[in-house]
Parts: C-alpha cells; sequence; structure tokens
C-alpha cells in the first residue's frame, strides 16, 4: 500500500472517523482505523462496535492498492500538526506504516485487517430521506433533551416516531421532553431509539448545504445514513419507548406570551445565584409581569421581573433553571407560548413560528 494525500483533504476525514473511537477500548485494534486504498480513492472506517463510520475520499494518487490498520488518534495527530497544504505519502512496509512530509518522517506500527471488526446491518426495510436543513432542526430541537447514563437506557437517545407521513423526534429524560416532526410521504408506522452517542455523530456528519439529501435506512437493529462520500452505521437501542404523548399536558388556563430572548437572558441571570445542585428557580405569574426568584444555602439570592403578556390568576411555581434556558435556547422564533394550569402540572412550551415543536418541563418542589 501506497499513497500521497494532500493534508486538507485528509484531516476532516480523519476527524469524523476519529470521533467514533473510544479512548479506552475492549480490544486493541478497536484504536486502530481501518484504511482501505483501491483504485483512485481512500475509504477510512472506525468503530466501536456499536457504531461505525466511513468517509470516502476520492482523487487519491494511488501508487500501490492494499488495506492496513493504524493508530487512530496518532495519525490524526500527526495530520493536525503537519502545515497548511502539506502533502503526507505513506507506504506500508512489513507491519510498518512510513508516514511523510517534507522532512518530517515517522513510522506507525500496525494490526492484522481480519483482527478489524465490521458492522453489518443487513437489508434494511426502511428508508426515509430527509435534506441537510430538516434532520439539522430535527436534531437541535429534541436532543438536547436526551437523558445521560440514565438505568432506563431507552432515554439515553432519540426516537425516531414514523406514524404516516409525519416522521418525528423525541427525546425525554423523565423531567423534560422535546418534540419535532416533519411532514413526508406515507412511510407507514415504524419506531427506532437511535443511541445518544450516535446522534452526536449524525449531528457531525452534517454539511452545510440544508438542501442535500441525506438517506437513512433501518433495519430491526441497525440505523444506517448515508451523506455523500460519508456512511454511519449505528445498533439501535433495543426497546420499547414509552408513550411519550402522556407527556404532554393540555387543557391548561394560564397563557403567557414572552419575548424568548428576554426570557432567556433573564432566566441567565437569575441562574447564576441558584442552588448549584438543584438548579431551581422560583416563578411567579402576575397580570402582566413574571418575577423570578432564585436562591442558594449561602443565603444568596437574586430576582428580576419581566413583561409579559398574561391576564389571570396568580401562580408559584419552580422549575430546573438550566432546562428552561436550554429549552428557550433550542427554539428559533421572537415569541414563546408558555401554558400551565396549577404548582404541580408541567409547563408547555411552544414556538409561535415554529408550531411542529413542542417542549415540556415538569416543575419542582419549592
Amino acid at each position: 500500500m501506497k499513497f500521497t494525500i494532500n493534508r486538507e483533504k485528509l484531516l476532516v476525514p480523519l476527524q469524523l472517523a476519529c470521533g467514533v473511537v473510544e479512548k479506552r477500548q475492549t480490544a486493541p485494534v478497536l484504536s486502530n482505523l481501518l484504511l482501505v486504498l483501491e483504485e483512485g480513492h481512500l475509504v477510512i472506517t472506525g468503530t466501536d462496535q456499536e457504531l461505525e463510520m466511513t468517509v470516502r475520499i476520492p482523487d487519491v494518487s494511488v501508487e500501490e492498492a492494499g488495506e492496513v490498520t493504524v493508530p487512530a488518534r496518532k495519525l490524526m495527530d500527526i495530520c493536525k500538526s503537519l502545515p497548511d497544504g502539506a502533502d503526507m505519502r505513506a507506504e506500508l512496509n512489513g507491519n510498518r506504516v512510513s508516514v511523510e512530509s517534507g522532512r518530517f518522517s515517522s513510522h506507525l506500527a500496525t494490526l492484522p485487517v481480519t483482527d478489524f471488526p465490521d458492522i453489518e446491518p443487513g437489508d434494511h426495510n426502511l428508508s426515509v430521506s430527509l435534506t441537510t436543513g430538516e434532520l439539522t432542526r430535527l436534531l437541535a430541537r429534541t436532543s438536547f433533551a436526551m437523558a445521560q447514563q440514565d438505568v432506563r437506557f431507552f432515554f439515553n437517545g432519540v426516537l425516531l416516531d414514523v406514524q404516516g407521513s409525519r416522521i418525528r423526534f423525541v427525546a425525554t429524560n423523565g423531567q423534560r421532553l422535546a418534540t419535532s416532526y416533519v411532514e413526508k410521504e406515507d412511510l407507514g408506522q415504524h419506531q427506532f431509539i437511535i443511541p445518544r452517542k450516535a446522534v452526536g455523530e449524525l449531528g457531525r456528519i452534517l454539511g452545510d448545504d440544508e438542501d442535500e439529501v441525506v438517506q437513512l435506512n433501518f433495519t430491526a437493529n441497525h440505523m444506517q445514513v448515508e451523506r455523500g462520500d460519508v456512511i454511519l452505521i449505528t445498533k439501535l437501542i433495543d426497546a420499547t419507548y414509552p408513550d411519550y404523548t402522556r407527556a404532554i399536558p393540555n387543557g391548561g388556563d394560564k397563557v403567557v406570551m414572552a419575548d424568548r430572548q428576554l426570557l432567556k437572558e433573564a432566566l441567565s441571570r437569575t441562574a447564576i445565584l441558584s442552588n448549584e445542585l438543584y438548579r431551581n428557580v422560583r416563578l411567579m405569574l402576575l397580570t402582566g409581569k413574571l418575577d423570578l426568584h432564585a436562591n442558594n444555602p449561602q443565603q444568596e439570592e437574586a430576582e428580576e421581573t419581566l413583561n409579559v403578556e398574561y391576564e389571570g390568576d396568580s401562580l408559584e411555581i419552580g422549575f430546573n433553571v438550566s432546562y428552561l434556558i436550554e429549552t428557550l435556547s433550542a427554539m428559533k422564533g421572537a415569541t414563546v407560548r408558555l401554558t400551565l394550569s396549577d404548582p404541580t402540572g408541567a409547563c408547555l412550551l411552544e414556538d409561535l413560528e415554529e408550531p411542529e415543536s413542542l417542549f415540556v418541563i415538569s416543575p419542582m418542589v419549592i
């Protein structure tokens, strides 16, 4: 195996493939990348056995085809350290790969290609086509609400819920929920839970062209994502997602209209003196205004009053201030509508400019 490639052409594909490689591995070969050199192109693959990222680089100067596995982090660090515009030459000699550029030379150890695992998803039974813009929006509106290392492992991911022509993403950690959808052709009824790590990698492979089509292919146990020369394959979470529709409140009689950015900024200031452990903030709703108050065990406190559109009975309710700020940050419209019922009922947040997205936050005891 022998080839030459420009540093800039190799760097981004290397970063994508290295993103799935964990620092701590159960097998040495999982710390490596698989490089497959064929006529005119180089294919780089990284995996952790649950998730696999493959990137194809066209128009590579190939002198001798072949395949090899090399240490992922070391190869990427070498590539990053080279000056802009530099050319890299790589050649397999025995059980080592030499990497040279200008006066720099190095030799990397290799491991057998036969030891490198391969995820084979099989034939897909559902194919979903989304534009980069649609997929970016769905992930941005929902993925922040995923759980982290929850024992209810189905919360550690995003639900893709297909109901006829409506493709909906849902994420929750049990205390908050975010959901958003797009309309497509009728695809029947399906549900898949995409793991947290795969959700993050999916966001990384999306390009800047919002009209580029991304193909999501599903089997019973795997999802394969194709975008240009990049292919991501992940195992799905094998579980039944709870009925998220039951967590969406309806019938709330207290409707508040507020400037989203002003509310977010006021919450951010108030949060500075909230309890670092519980992150609680108290909201007092009165006619025409919303009072925010936070304090902590050091007897420090902060409060702010915000003008809002509201007419009705007063209400005092507590929330995790981080959940409120993160939800408001996920929205893009100028005005947010908050619908509440009582101090123990969940709050429904809606972006008036994007009715296909809904957000729910459960209250805290104050």
